[in-house]
């Protein structure tokens, strides 16, 4: 079961955000948007990457980016889903 402190310390380390600290990033904060964490489309490509490098879990269909990235807590509950 991943935690959403750990997740939030994947996205900081493997997105090089190193003014950013977990507690800056609230579970139900947005990721992309100027309203949340702020990050864009190349962010997500990584994130990808790093989701599948550090949990072993596929992001495959990318219609389904917008709802699984949408927050941080979205993001741990995609990861924690039986897959």
């Amino acid at each position: 079961m991943v935690s959403t402190q750990a997740l939030k310390e994947v996205i900081i380390r493997n997105l090089k955000l190193e003014d950013i600290s977990p507690d800056d990033i609230g579970d139900t904060m947005a990721l992309f948007g100027e309203e949340g964490l702020g990050l864009d489309s190349v962010d997500s490509i990584e994130l990808v990457l790093a989701i599948d490098k550090e949990f072993g879990v596929k992001i495959a269909d990318s219609k389904q980016y917008e709802t699984i990235f949408a927050t941080v807590k979205s993001l741990a509950d995609f990861i924690n889903a039986p897959h």
